[in-house]
């Protein structure tokens, strides 16, 4: 006998989504659970985040799998349930917001409510209050600033109290001062909040800001997951390290339990800690460099400049790696192999900037090992 939607409902809170979806050449193929409130979803675009989040909403309905939030199932393909989107309280805030472009802001909060002309009034005056949208609840959305719009959008949505909250890259078409403080009252808005809010970015600032947990796709599938923080400081895979910011990352020959080599950056590596067999790539992020003088240290590589860029607050440098006439583990390396490899980068902030000027570039660049990400 099939179970009611109602007698699925449990103490376990969060959401969990295991889905399939086919749309000609892509696969989406996604599984993750988390009991955070705060869920970020972190990819390159065409990954399938904003797909993932439509299958939430139900605006698509994926090919099978289940989805299940709060305890309440969306979407079961074996047992036949897909409960409509105006049934499954979620709150979607688009990308342009998606405000009725010839109702006033007060309408736009009022469509979708439910009761008395008054019960409606009564939700539409509290939601201009709180989201400080005096003086602005009869004019257009086209009369709004952008941070006019998404207050306005996100009041539309807290007007009928969702479960959860889906942001779709809100603030991917603003320039960097107005989406840094929009961002911020975002955050805020949402302090009080107590349900979830899942939100999709391929901004890995965005990301790292706003959520708890973190889920990073690629090519329609979850990546790694795990808390925010966690994964940046150890992402455990090459993709996962590229889209959490990491610009060094070269393929590795293990040559035993504390030694490796790096093979797209001519370096050789030794290290305290043990190097798992599984470890396919090494990744380190290009402020971690420590600046030598003088002599070489253990895992050092030579700073031969490849080019330079300078920033208002930084200095790029792009590093030819170790190639020469014979490399770092004392074996010649052949052409196609110095071909293969990669320029690192070295970004130094503005207020160390000071030593460089004194002291010169440095001779060597060392890598600090507890900053040497290891990944599969």
């Amino acid at each position: 006998m099939q179970r009611s939607n109602d007698e699925r409902k449990g103490n376990q809170m969060g959401v969990a989504v295991r889905i399939k979806k086919k749309l000609g050449d892509f696969c989406l193929d996604v599984e993750f659970q988390s009991e955070s409130s705060r869920i970020g979803i972190l990819g390159a675009s065409g990954c399938g985040k904003s797909m993932t989040l439509k299958s939430i909403a139900g605006i698509e309905t994926p090919d099978q799998g289940e989805i299940t939030v709060n305890g309440h199932t969306f979407y079961h393909s074996d047992e036949k349930i897909n409960v409509k989107p105006q049934k499954r309280k979620v709150g979607y805030l688009f990308q342009n917001y998606a405000l009725f472009p010839t109702m006033t802001v007060a309408k736009n909060i009022e469509a979708g409510l439910k009761g008395s002309k008054q019960e409606k009034k009564k939700r539409v005056d509290e939601m201009i209050r709180t989201f400080q949208l005096e003086g602005l609840k009869d004019r257009l959305p086209g009369e709004l600033s952008g941070g006019q719009q998404q207050r306005a959008a996100l009041a539309r949505i807290m007007a009928y109290e969702p479960d959860v909250i889906l942001l779709d890259e809100p603030f991917s078409a603003m320039d960097m001062f107005l989406k840094d403080r929009l961002q911020q009252e975002l955050i805020e808005m949402l302090s009080d909040y107590r349900g979830i809010v899942i939100l999709v970015s391929h901004n890995r600032d965005e990301i790292y800001r706003f959520s708890e947990e973190l889920i990073i796709m690629d090519r329609g599938a979850v990546v790694t997951s795990g808390k925010t923080k966690e994964i940046f400081a150890n992402p455990g895979k090459r993709e996962a390290a590229r889209l959490t910011g990491c610009k060094n990352i070269s393929r590795i020959q293990r040559l035993d339990a504390h030694r490796m080599k790096a093979l797209d950056w001519g370096a050789k590596l030794t290290l305290q800690r043990e190097i798992p067999e599984g470890t396919a790539y090494v990744g380190f992020r290009a402020h971690e460099f420590i600046p030598v003088w003088g002599e070489r240290r253990e895992n050092c590589i030579r700073v031969r400049l490849a080019g330079q860029a300078e920033l208002p607050f930084e200095k790029n440098f792009y590093l030819f790696p170790e190639t020469g006439q014979t490399d770092p583990c004392g074996e010649e390396g052949d052409g196609e192999e110095r071909q293969d490899m990669q320029n690192l980068c070295w970004f130094l902030q503005k207020d160390k900037w000071r030593m460089l000027e004194d002291k010169g570039m440095p001779d060597y660049l060392q890598f600090r090992e507890e900053q040497l990400l290891l990944l599969s």
